[in-house]
Parts: C-alpha cells; sequence; structure tokens
C-alpha cells in the first residue's frame, strides 16, 4: 500500500535556505581567498629575486661539482670494466687454443689405435727406434699435461675475471644512477632560477640587469682581461687591492713564482669571455673546475676533476701566503674554484651566464688555496 505521509519540511524556510546556501558559499570562497593568498608565493622584489638567484646558481654550482665527481667515478668504473672485459676476451682466446691442441692430441691417440704409450714401445723390435719413441712419447705427455693446465689456468682466470666484471658493472651502474641524480638536481636548480628571473617584468629585469653588470664591472679591475698580462716569470699587471695589501701586497706588481704557474694563468686570460657550462672542461666552455684543471694542464700538471679534489691536489697556503697560479676555493662546501693571478684577483668561470671573467678573490666567502706545479 502507498504510504500517504506528507514530505518532512525543513524547519527553514525557502528564503532561509536560500540565505543560509549564500553564506556557505561566501564562507567557502572566503576561506579559499586566503587559502590562496597564504601559500601564493609574495611578490618579490628586484633584489630579493636576484638573492634568490644568486643562491640558486651557488646550489647548482655545488650539484655541478658533486655532478663531476659522479662522473670522474662513471668514467673511471666503466674503463675498468672495459679493461677486465677485453682481458677477459683475450683468455678466452688463449682458452679455445688450449682446448684445440688437447683436441687435436686426443684425434692423434685415437687415429694410433687408443693403445697406450708403453704398449705401443713393447710391441717395437727395434731398440734404437724403441728409445726414439719413448722419448717422443715423453715429450708429447709433456707437451698434453701442459696443455690440460693451460685449459684449467685459463679457466680460473676467466671465472676470476667475470667476477670483477661483475663487480664493476654493478660500481658503473651504481655511479650512473648518482651521475643522473646529480644532473636532475643542477637543472631543477638552473630551472628554478630561470623560472624566478621570468617573473620580473621588463622594467625589473633591466634592473636586475644592470645590477648585475654594475657589480661585475665594480670587482673587475680596468685592464685586468688582457691576454699578455702575464709573461713566464714576468708581472701580471694587476694593482694590488685591499685583501693584498692587508698581507704585505704594497710591494708593487706581482710576478709568477714559475713559469709553470705564468702558464697556467697564461691559459686561463686565454679563456676569458668563453661561457660557463656545467660539466664542461673546454675548449669552447668551462665550469669552474674544469677551467682550473684545463688551465694547470696546459702548464703540464695534472689536477683531479672537482673542487673539493683539487683543494687537495697541492700544498695549502694561506690567505696572506697567495701567489700568482694557486687554486682558490670558496663557500663551505668547496664548491667553487678560480685561479689566482695576484692582486687580489682571480680568473674563474662563475655561473650560467656569466662567462669566464676576472674578479676579487673577496667576491664570495673564501675557504682556503692550495699551491700546485
Amino acid at each position: 500500500m502507498a504510504s500517504h505521509r506528507k514530505p518532512r519540511q525543513s524547519p527553514l524556510g525557502g528564503q532561509a535556505v536560500r540565505t543560509a546556501a549564500t553564506l556557505a558559499l561566501a564562507s567557502a570562497a572566503t576561506t579559499t581567498l586566503f587559502e590562496g593568498s597564504g601559500h601564493a608565493d609574495p611578490r618579490l622584489t628586484t633584489a630579493q629575486v636576484k638573492a634568490k638567484v644568486d643562491r640558486l646558481y651557488e646550489e647548482a654550482g655545488a650539484a655541478t661539482e658533486k655532478y663531476n665527481g659522479a662522473k670522474e667515478k662513471a668514467d673511471a668504473a666503466r674503463a675498468a670494466f672495459d679493461r677486465l672485459r677485453d682481458e677477459a676476451a683475450r683468455r678466452t682466446q688463449r682458452l679455445n687454443t688450449a682446448r684445440d691442441g688437447l683436441g687435436a692430441m686426443a684425434a692423434a691417440q685415437y687415429r694410433a689405435g687408443g693403445l697406450d704409450p708403453a704398449v705401443q714401445l713393447a710391441l717395437t723390435s727395434d731398440p734404437d727406434e724403441y728409445l726414439e719413441r719413448a722419448a717422443l712419447a715423453e715429450k708429447a705427455g709433456d707437451r698434453q699435461a701442459a696443455a690440460v693446465t693451460a685449459v684449467r689456468r685459463e679457466l680460473g682466470a676467466i671465472r676470476q675475471l667475470r667476477a670483477e666484471s661483475a663487480g664493476r658493472l654493478t660500481a658503473l651502474r651504481a655511479h650512473e644512477a648518482e651521475l643522473r641524480r646529480q644532473k636532475t638536481a643542477v637543472l631543477g636548480k638552473l630551472e628554478a632560477a630561470r623560472k624566478l628571473l621570468a617573473r620580473l617584468t621588463a622594467e625589473e629585469r633591466a634592473r636586475y640587469d644592470a645590477a648585475v653588470a654594475a657589480r661585475d664591472t665594480a670587482r673587475t679591475p680596468e685592464g685586468s682581461g688582457t691576454a699578455d698580462a702575464v709573461t713566464s716569470g714576468g708581472a701580471d699587471g694587476a694593482t694590488p687591492t685591499r685583501a693584498d695589501r692587508s698581507s704585505g701586497g704594497e710591494r708593487g706588481p706581482v710576478t709568477a713564482p714559475n713559469t709553470r704557474a705564468s702558464q697556467a694563468i697564461s691559459f686561463a686570460r686565454a679563456q676569458l669571455g668563453k661561457p660557463y657550462v656545467w660539466g664542461a672542461t673546454g675548449p669552447s666552455a668551462f665550469d669552474c673546475s674544469g677551467l682550473t684543471q684545463a688551465a694547470w694542464r696546459a702548464a703540464g700538471v695534472s689536477l683531479p676533476r672537482t673542487t673539493y679534489t683539487q683543494i687537495n691536489a697541492g700544498r695549502r697556503v694561506s690567505r696572506s701566503q697567495l701567489a700568482p697560479g694557486d687554486l682558490v676555493f670558496f663557500y663551505s662546501g668547496i664548491s667553487h674554484v678560480g685561479l689566482y693571478i695576484g692582486g687580489g684577483q682571480m680568473i674563474h668561470a662563475p655561473r650560467p651566464g656569466a662567462p669566464v671573467r676576472v674578479a676579487p678573490i673577496d667576491e664570495m666567502p673564501f675557504a682556503g688555496a692550495t699551491r700546485v706545479g
């Protein structure tokens, strides 16, 4: 039987329901507005954007050095793996040759009827022939024993090489995974910096570029970019700065201590204006440690790849003892390096968008120095 009950009426009237719904929507909109305001990035000033971008570039530099270290390890692991693989191929070839020799011996014995050498000798009536065959049988036995020993030796060596190769391959894959992680970190920092700069208006970007250019101009001494400022054992042409005066720098032009230091500085000067590219070691682009490595390589000195290994590649010197050619390092994580040229100045590859240039060593937090060569 159908129910004849009337629908239950809301305690609120139609107008009241509409009013309540309107208030609820307004409340939700207000909440959303405040939540959106709370999570939205505030409008940054040009100076704040510059500070954040500088920080991102510093972090990208640190990640670049970790990338360089991972790449160095991956390259070494790949070279070791390739060497083991090549050695295993050579050993396998020798094994096949030894096996072929054994096979030939076995075939010869089969063709001879498979008689034991002692039985064959007993059937010989000629004493001279007997002695000759005895000597040949002994030699044949020695050759067969040597062939068996060679096969066993090659088999053992191949097993060991395969085990070592498996270990090297595992290490290689781990280093390649780290390489990918650090590459992602570098690209992430650079993309974050790009997005920050993209938020600037044309007027703000002009102010940002002007501030960066003014900073670089103020920090770079006039004439310091000339390629012939340092000759072998000659003055570098830089004017002593406050950093040098505090360490006895008011002594006139600074001279390179030796020919190799002059060669490294000359190479670095020849790279002025070339772009910074993370992970690059030349000849058309460099990152910071790639530049110092290439400069000293031109002087006949081999340096490791990264900042945190280069700092241990020579004798540590204090800031007051700096001489042209020394490596100068910056930030607490030893994430940046330059080549000291005297006068409180260095040549370095700063960051993306900033080419190889001359700059003062007090541009960044000083972390230490090393003398090589």
